[in-house]
């Protein structure tokens, strides 16, 4: 069993790519990490066209969500090649893009304990004080992952 398990929630922004270089820099040398890359998307509906000129268009639209949830499912394989490239070894290297459960801190707290994640390497958007009345993701996993390490890249 690997020493250390790594968790990296990962949703294609430069914050994340940040995120990922961090991972890189401080666990591509070890050789007993499992690296696991998560993405939850928010899943296209399934919709009901029944003749409607409407829903027709709606249909193209659902389509090219649809294309943009593969594309990024392709994307998470670049990021796991460049895993590969900078020395992981590929058994190491686990991907899951799945549909959301709950929201992103949930989603990411309730993998962490099944899959029992020592790190948890998590980015930090600064700003939006939005974040002020509904809580931010790294603050939702910080308090409830008592059990793990967490690392806030920002």
């Amino acid at each position: 069993m690997s020493s250390q398990k790594i968790l990296l929630p990962y949703n294609f922004t430069s914050y994340d790519r940040k995120a990922l270089d961090f991972a890189i820099r401080s666990f591509a040398h070890q050789k007993d990490v499992e690296i696991t890359l998560f993405n939850a998307y928010t899943p296209v509906p399934e919709i009901e066209v029944r003749g409607s000129p409407v829903m027709e268009k709606m249909r193209g639209t659902l389509g090219y969500l649809s294309q943009k949830i593969k594309e990024q499912e392709d994307e998470l394989k670049v990021v796991r090649n460049k895993l590969l490239g900078k020395g992981f070894s590929e058994d190491r290297i686990h991907t899951i893009f799945e549909p959301k459960k709950k929201d992103i801190a949930g989603d990411i707290i309730d993998l962490a304990l099944k899959g029992r994640f020592n790190v948890v390497v998590l980015n930090r958007k600064p700003g939006k004080i939005i974040r002020f009345f509904t809580g931010s993701v790294f603050n939702k996993v910080e308090t409830s992952l008592k059990e793990a390490t967490v690392c806030i890249v920002s």
